[in-house]
């Protein structure tokens, strides 16, 4: 069953699949699943997370759902692990670089609007120091993001707790 951290639904069976079905199947995409991410989580799911939830609430708002559900699935399309990145750069932070990697990674695989372009490129906004999101989507994505990332850290721990609550009352 394909389900975003947080929520019950199997993502397969919801409207929102139709909007990333060709994305969720490449072989680039699925990739992302070798490499972890905040650390409890791969950054496939982490992306599908976005994905999942910035296509609500731009659904929600009369935004562009489908690009945002698009661009939440590609935002994070890089192929290193961030303790690697040091490596490969110790002059440009990850957090500034790794958005044009993923717009570079994903214009490969598969047609970006300018839409999805931004809302890429601009996710890690502010600490990207680049220019302002240009859309609207592209500033729910910035906040969305950061929500999943949130979730994907203290869902294992609230998972791990309310386990140990029901072990504690038995």
């Amino acid at each position: 069953m394909l389900k975003a951290t947080g929520s019950r639904k199997n993502l397969a069976e919801h409207p929102f699949y139709i909007c990333i079905s060709d994305i969720i199947e490449n072989d680039e995409i699925l990739r992302l699943n070798k490499y972890t991410h905040h650390f409890f989580t791969t950054r496939f799911q982490h992306c599908l997370n976005v994905s999942y939830y910035n296509y609500l609430i731009c659904r929600f708002f009369r935004l562009d759902a489908f690009a945002a559900a698009r661009a939440g699935m590609m935002h994070d399309m890089y192929y290193y692990g961030r303790c690697d990145y040091h490596k490969l750069s110790a002059d440009n932070p990850h957090c500034r670089n790794h958005p044009r990697v993923a717009v570079k990674n994903a214009k490969k695989q598969f047609y970006i609007s300018h839409l999805e372009k931004d809302m890429i490129e601009k996710h890690m906004w502010p600490f990207n120091i680049m220019r302002l999101p240009k859309y609207r989507e592209s500033y729910v994505i910035v906040v969305v993001d950061k929500y999943c990332a949130v979730l994907e850290v203290i869902a294992p721990k609230l998972r791990q707790l309310r386990n140990i609550m029901k072990n504690d009352v038995q």
